[in-house]
């Protein structure tokens, strides 16, 4: 592709997530994961715990930090759904953060049976809310849990993936070239569930640094 000198008008910035004791991670793409626990499999309704994971994407524009993530518009049914993220560098994965995937389930649900497409009920404005990095290699296995005002809601352990993050990145580099600042969201354990405007939000994985944000009232 030819560099242009100049644009038609100042491109965006950077978006970046804050690592422990560095500089931020510039982030290029967000790489989800559905499907990579047996249990959570199950609780959607599925019988098949061997089935390949589904893999989808959400612009770099969808990252949230807190303290304070808005309520999505055009849902009454917003799911939370906490994962490992593993941070891919130059060289392979360099960091990893506890990361939420926010689900539009009800938009979700339309477009499955339809047979579409997950961005509606996946891709919107603060629908990938992520703590600080830590560098190093993401631990392969520990507790992983997600509160909802202080009553527990997912609760499993890093070890019960179906494919372990080695595994994951083969599946996505079968289709896609990874990049430095590519994010991966490696999949959610059973419980996950509602929430809504005004609910504080917990998650934590053995490791890493703890997440916590609160549900504001709906984005105008």
């Amino acid at each position: 592709m030819r560099k242009l000198m100049s644009y038609l008008f100042d491109p965006a910035p950077v978006i970046a997530i804050p690592v422990e004791g560095g500089a931020g991670f510039p982030v290029n793409r967000i790489f989800c994961v559905g499907q990579n626990y047996a249990d959570h499999i199950r609780e959607m309704g599925g019988t098949d715990t061997s089935v390949e994971p589904v893999l989808f994407m959400k612009p770099a524009s969808a990252l949230a930090s807190g303290p304070d993530v808005p309520y999505p518009p055009v849902t009454t049914d917003l799911h939370h759904e906490v994962e490992m993220v593993a941070a891919f560098g130059p060289d392979g994965v360099i960091a990893a953060g506890v990361g939420i995937d926010l689900t539009r389930r009800d938009l979700q649900a339309m477009a499955k049976k339809r047979g579409g497409p997950w961005e509606i009920g996946k891709a919107f404005d603060n629908g990938a809310v992520i703590g600080p990095l830590r560098p190093g290699p993401p631990p392969a296995g520990g507790a992983i849990k997600l509160s909802v005002n202080g009553t527990v809601r997912q609760e499993g352990d890093l070890g019960q993936m179906n494919r372990s993050l080695p595994e994951l990145l083969a599946l996505i580099g079968k289709y896609f070239t990874l990049l430095p600042g590519d994010l991966v969201f490696t999949g959610t354990p059973s419980g996950v569930g509602p929430l809504l405007p005004g609910d504080t939000v917990e998650a934590t994985i053995e490791g890493l640094p703890p997440l916590t944000f609160r549900m504001t009232d709906r984005k105008a």
